[in-house]
């Protein structure tokens, strides 16, 4: 493999313009990401937008999505978004991985470039400087020695005239001899700064350029490397977010075969069908046997039930009705159904609360340092009266329903997890006053217990019971939390049942 240093010695002004080059090619690719970037956030950006623009928002596009065509559509969004958020993460990982890490590896290769083009130069103007001592020193021994020639030359001329004196010879001879020993000296001064500049400049050709332009090879090649790691980058990072936009692009092609046509058309029936039965024929009037009198009603027109259910006729909107009467028989079954359902999870909710509250009251009662039980009357009140307008309701509501299915239906239907009997709209609005203390005589009792904790019964109805105590269940709770039964001492009435355990 070459070398700069030892290929290219002489060609300092090309390696310049090569590095600067590499580092101009690092900078565009630098460039040239930032605006993939800028293209890949914008299509995520309008992707985001296109996803949230079709969006269905409201009942109306909740109940349509109950149709598999809609819902499909629904998760093609979603599965878009999701799309969306991986072409940022592409921009953010192609930031982050390439135009930073680049920046930063460039400012670096820029000082080190610096520095030894630096270093090359002052070796230059090292060498220069040197070489300009040498000339110097070089003139002065060839001035020297012109001057010692001429001085020799002018002895000798003393030396031969016959009417020079002896001092004058010997005055030249000693002038003579002098320029010759400073021409010496300078010969050499010439000989040593000869000398000194060889030996730099072969240091010069020979080691320093070499090293400094092997540098510059290395750092150009540095370069190189990075910015084929960054090429690489350019793709893996795009290669990296594949399998979950696969993934997206799979989960909208199951959108699209999870579409049933055939369960959307029965969904569709089930919700609009109105359970009518198709109108019967219309009777055949035999005018010849007689004419009759006009009537305000043309028989050739359909009674009014029938005008309401043909089909392609334009339907008058009706006010819609609390029992849902406005709707076909079908349709309002199933709100009825809906509407018990609702009330009868509301009703075990506030069932499950009082419940809690009366443990609380107990556990207060038996633990006053834990709190004052007369401050959940309030509440426990509170909470009786909810259960006795859920009561309500759910009466009014199943009644309805019963008429909706004309008798085949009954309460029955209704959740098993609630049982509970049918309140009367005038009862006292305190749960412990529900109870009637005028019970029916039992026979037998249907069950024994084990009283928990104990309970103060000042309510109407209820009785008192102490903790370990063994009772008689004469009547088991029917749902809404409480069960009737007698003490050893003959004291009949209601106690909450999360106060007792059965007996096995």
């Amino acid at each position: 493999m070459g070398c700069w240093g030892t290929d290219l010695w002489d060609q300092y002004d090309v390696i310049e313009k090569h590095t600067q080059s590499g580092l101009d090619l690092v900078e565009r690719y630098i460039k040239f990401v930032k605006e993939r970037t800028e293209i890949e956030q914008n299509y995520a950006k309008q992707l985001r937008n296109l996803t949230k623009k079709y969006t269905r928002r409201g009942n109306k596009e909740e109940q349509d999505c109950k149709f598999s065509s809609y819902g499909s559509f629904q998760e093609i969004l979603n599965e878009l978004n999701d799309y969306a958020g991986q072409r940022e993460v592409v921009a953010e990982n192609m930031i982050t991985g390439i135009c930073l890490e680049l920046t930063k590896n460039l400012q670096e290769l820029k000082q080190d470039r610096k520095t030894h083009l630096a270093d090359a130069k002052k070796a230059q103007q090292n060498l220069e400087a040197s070489f300009k001592h040498l000339e110097i020193i070089k003139k002065r021994f060839a001035k020297e020695w012109a001057e010692a020639e001429k001085a020799s030359q002018q002895a000798e001329k003393y030396e031969h005239d016959l009417n020079a004196t002896k001092l004058d010879v010997e005055k030249a001879k000693q002038h003579a001899h002098a320029r010759t020993h400073v021409a010496e000296e300078c010969r050499s001064d010439y000989a040593a700064q000869l000398q000194k500049y060889n030996k730099e400049q072969n240091s010069f050709y020979y080691s320093e350029i070499p090293q400094i332009f092997n540098n510059l090879q290395e750092m150009d090649e540095r370069r190189i490397r990075r910015l084929a790691e960054g090429y690489c980058q350019f793709s893996d990072i795009e290669k990296n977010v594949l399998p979950i936009v696969s993934k997206c692009l799979d989960g909208i092609s199951a959108a699209g075969k999870k579409i049933n046509d055939k369960q959307d058309s029965t969904l569709f029936i089930e919700q609009h069908k109105s359970g009518f039965e198709r109108p019967g024929d219309v009777e055949f009037e035999d005018y010849s046997q007689g004419i009759k009198s006009a009537t305000s009603d043309s028989s050739l027109n359909p009674p009014k039930a029938r005008g309401k259910l043909w089909p392609f006729g334009k339907k008058n909107k009706l006010a819609a009705a609390e029992d849902f009467s406005h709707l076909p028989p079908e349709q309002r079954k199933k709100k009825l159904h809906a509407k018990i359902d609702e009330i009868t999870k509301e009703l075990q909710k506030a069932q499950d609360q009082s419940d809690a509250l009366v443990k609380m009251k107990g556990v207060y009662a038996k633990t006053p340092q834990m709190g004052d039980p007369s401050s959940l009357e309030p509440q426990i009140s509170e909470t009786a009266q909810n259960i006795m307008r859920l009561k309500g309701e759910l009466a009014k509501y199943e009644t309805w329903l019963a008429e909706a299915v004309g008798g085949e239906e009954s309460s029955n239907t209704i959740n098993n997890n609630t049982r509970h009997s049918v309140v009367a709209a005038e009862q006292p609005q305190n749960i412990y006053t529900e109870f009637d203390d005028e019970f029916e005589d039992m026979d037998t009792p249907v069950g024994h217990c084990t009283a928990l904790y104990t309970f103060e019964g000042n309510s109407e109805g209820t009785i008192s019971i102490t903790e370990g105590e063994l009772l008689n269940i004469m009547e088991e709770d029917k749902g809404d939390g409480w069960m009737r039964v007698l003490r050893a001492s003959g004291e009949e009435g209601y106690i909450p049942s999360s106060y007792v355990k059965l007996s096995p």
